[in-house]
């Protein structure tokens, strides 16, 4: 059996749509219909990730991200209907690793869970090499390459490069980006970001102005797109 995944999501029509479609891939499926449910379920059976509806008849799903993040840090897509930027950045700050607007994708959704699946490319653990189409990240030895030839970077573009690389397919909110790069006082500098984001493009896509490494989630963040 596969990774064990927990649906929490009370529409019975979606969980068995999802059951059906993980388990034939591989999954194992863990159900829960209300938030309580669901952190139980992510206590007692320790899933490898969780996919969570915000529509819960008993408690909004932001609070369940929370509580889950309290003592888990497996990772987390959001699947909701709420397709405002206001509900997906504060799920990405409270701990989401990905959001998924319904109605959706199957092969989407199953995408996502790989990418989030997909053993740790950096950080600590790991080869502490990331990877994405021609870029090639040595975190340890400081290192990048495109189609094998070095990128120099700024300190700042590598500051930038290295806190998203140690979160591979990650969305990370443009507030979290600047907390963690720039510093608390900086949260609110997102035309900063921009600027520095657009620098590594020019240096690591084939095509800046179609990314295909260093994407973009309108209003969201950035992700940094790996393995492929």
């Amino acid at each position: 059996m596969g990774a064990k995944i927990l649906v929490i999501d009370d529409e019975a029509q979606i969980r068995k749509f999802l059951r059906i479609s993980m388990g034939a891939v591989g999954y194992e499926v863990l159900e829960a219909e209300t938030g309580a449910a669901g952190i139980d379920a992510s206590l007692a059976a320790r899933p490898d990730l969780v996919v969570l509806d915000l529509g819960l008849p008993d408690m909004d799903g932001q609070d369940v991200i929370t509580t889950i993040r309290q003592s888990h840090r497996m990772p987390l897509i959001v699947l909701s209907v709420r397709a405002g930027e206001a509900d997906k950045v504060e799920a990405l700050d409270r701990g989401a690793n990905d959001y998924v607007v319904k109605p959706f994708g199957v092969a989407e959704l199953m995408a996502r869970i790989r990418a989030l699946l997909r053993p740790s490319q950096g950080g600590s653990e790991g080869s502490g090499v990331v990877t994405g189409g021609p870029v090639r990240i040595d975190l340890k030895r400081r290192i990048v390459t495109r189609h094998d030839e070095d990128v120099h970077l700024s300190k700042r573009e590598w500051d930038l490069l290295d806190f998203m690389a140690r979160h591979p397919d990650h969305v990370l909110t443009h507030k979290l980006i600047l907390k963690e790069v720039w510093g608390p006082a900086h949260v609110e500098d997102t035309a900063y970001l921009r600027v520095y984001v657009n620098q590594l493009r020019q240096k690591l896509e084939d095509d800046p102005a179609s990314p295909k490494f260093l994407v973009t989630d309108p209003g969201v963040g950035y992700r940094l797109k790996c393995g492929e």
